[in-house]
């Protein structure tokens, strides 16, 4: 495919997108149909329109029109590329600029505002700021461009120096990540990794930095015992029973969320156990629970930016309630003198210090002992933690 080609896909995906149709399900359709495009053709179209997403509002602005052609025409625009130049009506090309369209173009724009500069939905932006304070531009400004692909070192197979030559040997470059012990961050041949020899033999795990620095936030001293609830793919639940001689357990209500966890687990050589029933049944208690509740991702925009335009004040009620209701179910399930960990991988103040303010208000048997939050301004996905711990009796 020319460069032409890829932004009429990419066009044609995209109005799919916004009439409504999830973006990863539209994008493995258009590969479908589409056998001629090769791997370099469909990862190109995939980041168009992953950046389209990202940028949405802004681009928009940039073009001056809307729908998927004001997003290519912007996303071309920010490229310092030529408009008409790709817009040819040539053969695989995009139509030609309407009249309308060539109008808008050369119009002068208005100075856009924050939560259009920024890309975000109105309602979400005084939140994200309340919640973000002096960090609200720097990370909303992080969340318009691409994640990186961060590595965790599995400690049990590999130090990281090691990792790193193994990883160099499939071409793959890596440099450190200073703040977490065990992450690499991949600078070339990302879409190499998970054929290498590196990840196949177990010693490296697909895991963004901000994820590890959660899990180094956790106090194991004198832990035997864990239970990782919510714990969907298992990449904390891996984490966990790589750095320490603990028993870990994981739950999630979703069971295909896990159906990939002991095989990962067998090729990182560590032990974890998969839970079938939901252990608030079974009466059994924890050195430490980790919640990583569901939430709004919104800390993770980047990497679902389609979910950012179809989130609504109604979801994010409907969430703080479900938070709300596994805190207090599985708090039962800590110890006496043991740890609740609850974390989410969302920026806002309403899932985050706010839950734990409610859960505290109603338990009196709790203390905090810990709370980090890791902003996208520092380069890794958001998270928030807290940790607690339950007074013995």
């Amino acid at each position: 495919m020319t460069p032409n080609a890829r932004y009429a896909a990419a066009i044609d995906v995209l109005d799919r997108i916004l009439g409504g149709e999830p973006a990863e399900k539209t994008l493995t359709n258009w590969a479908r149909s589409n056998r001629y495009a090769g791997s370099k053709d469909r990862a190109g179209v995939r980041d168009i329109v992953f950046d389209c997403l990202r940028q949405k509002r802004s681009l928009m602005h940039k073009a001056g029109f809307d729908g998927a052609r004001g997003l290519i025409a912007g996303h071309i625009l920010a490229s310092d590329l030529s408009v008409v130049d790709v817009f040819t009506g040539e053969r695989f090309a995009a139509d030609v600029l309407t009249a309308d369209e060539q109008r808008s173009l050369s119009q002068v724009k208005t100075a856009a505002p924050h939560a259009v500069r920024l890309d975000v939905p109105d309602w979400i932006e005084p939140k994200l700021r309340a919640s973000l304070g002096g960090d609200f531009e720097a990370s909303l400004t992080a969340l318009q461009t691409r994640a990186p692909l961060d590595l965790r070192v599995n400690i049990r197979k590999s130090s990281v120096a090691q990792a790193q030559a193994a990883l160099g040997r499939d071409d793959i470059e890596t440099s450190a990540v200073a703040t977490v012990p065990n992450a690499l961050r991949v600078t070339r041949n990302p879409r190499r990794v998970a054929l290498s020899n590196a990840y196949q033999g177990g010693l490296i795990e697909i895991q963004d930095a901000g994820s590890q620095a959660v899990i180094d936030a956790l106090p194991m001293q004198g832990v035997k015992t864990v239970l990782d609830y919510c714990a969907g793919g298992g990449g904390k639940t891996l984490a966990l029973a790589a750095i320490s001689d603990v028993q870990v357990d994981a739950y999630d209500q979703n069971k295909s969320r896990m159906k990939d966890l002991t095989v990962r687990a067998k090729r990182a050589g560590v032990v974890a156990r998969v839970l079938n029933a939901d252990p608030v049944n079974a009466g059994k208690t924890y050195d430490l629970v980790l919640l990583d509740v569901p939430c709004s991702g919104t800390g993770a925009w980047r990497r679902n930016p389609d979910g950012k335009w179809r989130f609504s004040e109604v979801d994010l009620q409907d969430l703080v309630e479900t938070q709300a209701g596994i805190v207090a179910r599985c708090s039962k399930l800590v110890a006496d003198g043991g740890v609740l960990a609850y974390v989410t991988c969302s920026l806002l103040y309403d899932e985050n210090e706010a839950q734990i303010e409610r859960f505290l208000a109603a338990n009196e048997n709790w203390d905090i002992s810990k709370s980090c939050r890791f902003n996208p301004s520092t380069g890794t996905d958001g998270f928030f933690i807290m940790v607690l711990n339950r007074k013995q009796l």
